[in-house]
């Protein structure tokens, strides 16, 4: 119903930047705009649970983890389905893999994950 891909990911040294594009395609948008979708970004490191990264609910404000705050920021763009996470001051802890996530009243879903790798 929903197809949600990732794209941006890569390579990118300590204190660089990354954006990641999420894009949404799917049946869901017969009946309902982009904009009814809740968006969020999730990443999961090695031997770690995925964890919240930043949100961007229909309502109310971003929200973002502490760890992130201040160098990612959530944003989309409802006339090309499409949410970013602009990543800067890259740390090698934010290597992950990174999940585009939207979430509709009745369902959630994901993306298939993008590597996001920070070392020098």
């Amino acid at each position: 119903q929903v197809q949600l891909v990732e794209s941006g990911g890569g390579l990118a040294q300590p204190g660089g930047s990354l954006r990641l594009s999420c894009t949404a395609s799917g049946n869901f948008f017969s009946t309902f705009s982009f904009s009814y979708l809740a968006m969020g970004w999730y990443r999961q490191a090695p031997g770690k649970q995925r964890e919240l990264v930043a949100a961007l609910p229909k309502r109310g404000n971003t929200n973002y983890a502490d760890s992130v705050k201040g160098r990612f920021t959530i944003s989309r763009e409802n006339a090309k389905k499409t949410v970013y996470l602009q990543m800067n001051s890259l740390k090698p802890e934010d290597t992950a893999v990174y999940y585009c996530n939207g979430r509709a009243p009745n369902g959630d879903y994901w993306g298939q994950g993008t590597q996001v790798t920070v070392s020098s």
